[in-house]
């Protein structure tokens, strides 16, 4: 199982040059069965991640362009009248795919917003009272430009935590980006990109990281993680459930990433920020006196403790 993890984030390296961290915690989430908020300037490969990502792992990927005058129905697909059987046939949107790229999210309407999530949380699509449900695995990454508000619907926060995890890319450094301009030079690397595993290698992957043993004391820690947030004096809402839930997903994860069957407190101390991050909302007062989220967390974690006992590899 480590050996196809190792081939699939190699794979993806070919395309998306010196991103190793983004391809992991990409993957991460991919195998914990959640979701990726992307969020980072354009032109720095977003886009590219995602479907290097798709082509990796074989699976159907779809890319939905959100804009503001986008409806729910262009995302989920219609019901179409049929004269010849006298019934109606559903026609499936884009939604319906393995791994799909919802670009600039936050510039469409919160109507199309809702449709999406609710995609995302429940695996299915309901149209005209019919639930259908959708190919699996299926994996959402959601893109949004940080630098241009202007005729955005920015996610509320109830829907930011249907997130497992958000990322930025950052810009590569002087190095990385004269390979990025070599490899471009002739061809585009994604068009000979090869898949490395198949969709069913990838639910045996995704079966495997269920079976990872989350110990009570780490399951503890994770809580004690979330509670520091909500009691912080700087924090106006912290971390809820669905937010421990997840760290606890993305932990059992990343273990596996690493070739190890049990979580240790380190995994949920790396990956917390990104699981965390997205799901704190400060107080007014605190943002005043320039105070952010990293911040905070960082604090938490400093001042947390650590659950110390034996593991024994098995």
């Amino acid at each position: 199982m480590h050996r196809k993890i190792e081939r699939i984030i190699g794979n993806i390296e070919k395309v998306i040059i010196g991103k190793r961290e983004v391809a992991e915690l990409s993957l991460v989430a991919l195998l914990a069965g959640g979701h990726v908020l992307l969020e980072d300037v354009p032109g720095v490969g977003k886009t590219m991640m995602v479907r290097a990502l798709a082509k990796s792992v074989s699976a159907e990927f779809k890319r939905i362009q959100f804009t503001p005058d986008l409806l729910p129905s262009d995302v989920l697909g219609v019901s179409i009248y049929n004269p010849k059987t006298l019934q109606f046939e559903f026609r499936p949107g884009p939604i319906v795919g393995n791994i799909i790229l919802a670009d600039e999210i936050n510039r469409t309407s919160p109507k199309t917003q809702s449709a999406l999530l609710e995609c995302m949380e429940e695996s299915s699509v309901s149209i005209d009272g019919e639930v259908i449900p959708l190919p699996m695995p299926f994996f959402v990454m959601a893109t949004q430009n940080p630098i241009e508000y202007e005729g955005t619907f920015p996610l509320p926060e109830a829907q930011l935590d249907r997130f497992l995890m958000k990322i930025r890319m950052g810009y590569p450094t002087e190095s990385e980006e004269i390979e990025i301009l070599r490899r471009a030079e002739k061809s585009v690397p994604i068009d000979h990109l090869e898949p490395v595993v198949t969709i069913s290698e990838l639910l045996e992957l995704q079966e495997e990281v269920r079976n990872v043993y989350v110990d009570d004391s780490v399951k503890g820690y994770i809580v004690q993680l979330a509670r520091a947030t909500r009691e912080d004096a700087g924090v106006y809402l912290g971390v809820s459930p669905r937010g421990t839930i997840a760290l606890m997903r993305a932990s059992q994860a990343y273990a596996k990433m690493q070739d190890r069957d049990f979580v240790k407190p380190d995994d949920v101390q790396y990956l917390a920020p990104f699981v965390f991050g997205h799901r704190i909302i400060l107080k007014p007062e605190a943002r005043y006196e320039g105070v952010t989220v990293d911040d905070v967390l960082d604090n938490i974690i400093a001042g947390s403790v650590i659950p110390i006992r034996r593991f024994v590899e098995r």
